[in-house]
């Protein structure tokens, strides 16, 4: 069941720190791996209660993916965190071959998504990293869209073994969700007639509040958070295409090889639809606040709102 439109009690970091705490409690197979950000992501408290399943291997992101597939190799269950540009970017070759290639499990966690980065600025604002995990064979790949739906994504790659990546942001995410959801297929939140509006992480909440300004003007959305973009829930997307006709992508991501480039792949090949994707086009990063930074790339209600409203009109 959805919930109201305010901020989760808890931030993403703690969320993780906490589900990680607790799988570790329960299963001494778990092993926390971190690259100097146990600060960053809170998770110094599983180091004080836990020290046998947490190593920190310092600024040395590619030999943590080394570590992490020597761990998986003698049964252990490594989860992996560091900043979304430093456990993709800086670390492929080590996670393609050392872990992909292998066949080996682990759960990376890839945070300060995109925009939230903020004052850690271009170098650390990664638009591509969901691009590079979608080109792994057999890879997961998922972005987070609140703290709830972070706990369930990582028990549930817990649970599955295999080679998972979760995108996810360090602070408060917008309340999407109560604890008796589950996450095995794309979740519909709002239903319409007129446009697909097809969202993951921080653009739920904005498509969610387009799909409001949408209705006030007389254009009914349907909202789909697409949280698994790799397996992508094709059934979900190409029933929502099919009743819509239209269908719009917004994503935290460069529209190039993210949630956007997923669904038109799906659709190119399975149900030819007029299509948009909202997201980062030839851009760098840089340093500002979110909501600065989502007017200066586009990443919000404004610009959904305003996308939609020329696709149909196109298609009219």
């Amino acid at each position: 069941m959805m919930g109201s439109a305010r901020l989760d009690d808890k931030e993403m970091r703690q969320t993780y720190a906490d589900t990680i705490l607790e799988l570790a409690r329960n299963d001494d197979r778990v092993i926390a791996l971190e690259a100097d950000l146990s600060s960053a992501m809170t998770t110094s408290r599983l180091e004080k209660e836990l020290p046998g399943q947490f190593v920190n291997v310092g600024i040395m992101e590619a030999n943590m993916m080394g570590i992490a597939a020597g761990l998986s190799i003698v049964g252990r269950k490594p989860f992996i965190h560091s900043f979304g540009q430093f456990v993709t970017r800086r670390a492929f070759d080590q996670l393609f071959v050392s872990l992909g290639y292998a066949k080996l499990s682990a759960v990376i966690v890839g945070s300060d998504a995109g925009v939230t980065a903020e004052h850690n600025g271009g170098t650390h604002m990664t638009f591509e990293d969901i691009a590079l995990v979608r080109e792994i064979p057999n890879a997961h790949v998922y972005e987070a869209s609140d703290s709830y739906q972070l706990q369930y994504l990582l028990k549930k790659a817990y649970k599955e073994g295999g080679l998972h990546y979760i995108r996810t942001i360090r602070k408060k995410a917008v309340k999407l969700y109560d604890e008796n959801e589950t996450f095995e297929k794309a979740k519909v939140l709002r239903s319409g007639k007129d446009v697909t509006i097809i969202a993951s992480g921080i653009m739920v909440a904005e498509s969610l509040q387009a799909a409001v300004q949408l209705s006030q003007m007389g254009m009914e959305a349907t909202v789909i958070d697409m949280f698994s973009i790799k397996p992508l829930d094709i059934d979900t997307l190409i029933e929502a295409a099919k009743a819509t006709g239209v269908v719009v992508t917004a994503e935290n991501h460069n529209v190039n090889g993210g949630l956007g480039s997923a669904v038109a792949e799906a659709l190119s090949e399975n149900f030819p639809v007029p299509l948009y994707r909202i997201g980062v086009r030839e851009r760098f990063g840089q340093v500002g606040q979110t909501e600065y930074l989502k007017k200066v790339y586009g990443l919000n209600a404004e610009t959904i709102v305003k996308e939609v409203k020329n696709r149909l009109e196109v298609v009219i």
